[in-house]
């Protein structure tokens, strides 16, 4: 799949799973009861025990059915890991010029963390392909409808304290998609070993997304 085809494959399923830190040994299981609940973008962060391992096999089991990415990149040497596991995306917290750069040169996509009007536009400028507004929560979705008003042209993507409460209000000020951790891959039912609720859960955070944005199952 071209880096192209992997950005409309974000914007046609908006969900982001962020995995950090869960038990390796039902990994495998948690990114199943997502993929059955209809998302196939997955963050892994790379700190989480094994994460290149998990990318690379995940990549290889899934192809171009998920896109796999890798989260908490905080530099070009970490990136150039995730990559080299196979990762399609890097996802970091934060702006990095190095990262970004050594990202594209790679075809791969780059997600860097930004907050102000200023950040948001220096990252796009220096070759990110979405911005990841981070922590999305804490502005509230009304700063995306502010925001894209004289940056209509850049893709912005919150993530923190995105829940199916908020969901849609992020969604329809301006949102191409989410990126959801806890309310998504809840530690209740992680401790449970309940994938049928992440299913749930996942199917709900998935149907939300295309009602809103009008996309057909």
């Amino acid at each position: 799949m071209r880096k192209w085809d992997k950005l409309k494959f974000i914007e046609q399923n908006g969900i982001v799973a962020v995995i950090r830190k869960i038990d390796p040994s039902i990994l495998e299981q948690v990114v199943r009861a997502l993929v059955d609940g209809g998302v196939k973008v997955i963050e892994i962060t790379v700190d989480s025990e094994n994460s290149y391992y998990f990318i690379a096999k995940l990549k290889e089991k899934y192809g171009d059915e998920l896109l796999i990415g890798a989260g908490t990149v905080l530099d070009a040497f970490t990136a150039k890991t995730a990559i080299d596991a196979n990762a399609d995306f890097i996802f970091s917290p934060t702006f990095n010029k190095e990262t970004v750069q050594l990202t594209n040169q790679y075809g791969r996509i780059s997600i860097p963390g930004v907050l102000t009007p200023t950040e948001i536009l220096n990252a796009y400028s220096a070759g990110a392909d979405i911005l990841k507004v981070f922590p999305g929560a804490a502005l509230g979705a009304i700063y995306f409808k502010d925001v894209l008003g004289p940056l209509t042209h850049i893709p912005l993507m919150p993530t923190g304290g995105i829940n199916l409460e908020n969901l849609n209000q992020f969604l329809s000020n301006g949102a191409i998609a989410v990126g959801i951790g806890g309310a998504l891959i809840n530690n209740q039912l992680i401790a449970n070993r309940d994938f049928d609720g992440i299913k749930s859960l996942a199917n709900k955070f998935s149907s939300t997304f295309k009602e809103v944005k009008g996309i057909e199952n």
